[in-house]
């Protein structure tokens, strides 16, 4: 059975999958805050949906910035995307049949 992900951390997934790099690029993509962003990155991470890498030391140096850690999606990152978009697919085709 797949395992079962909160929609904040299928946000980031999506959001490093549509090229949303690091942090704060991915909390502006997103609206989330730094805690909920950088909590899922690292669920991802250690279940091998995303993967990091540090940028060279001297390009922050050189821009005056601090260091940024780099994401990307990794084959079963898109592999959960996909079956995500498709488990919760049959609610878009529901339309108006859902009655309160």
């Amino acid at each position: 059975m797949p395992r079962e992900w909160s929609y904040n951390t299928l946000q980031v997934l999506h959001s490093v999958a549509k090229g949303a790099r690091y942090g704060f690029d991915i909390m502006d993509l997103t609206g989330l805050k730094s805690g909920q962003v950088y909590r899922a990155l690292s669920q991802l991470e250690e279940a091998g949906l995303v993967r990091s890498q540090w940028e060279d030391p001297d390009r922050a140096v050189e821009e005056k910035r601090p260091r940024r850690r780099y994401y990307d999606v990794t084959e079963a990152g898109r592999d959960t995307l996909r079956e995500t978009a498709e488990r919760y697919s049959v609610f878009a085709s529901l339309g108006d049949e859902v009655r309160t």
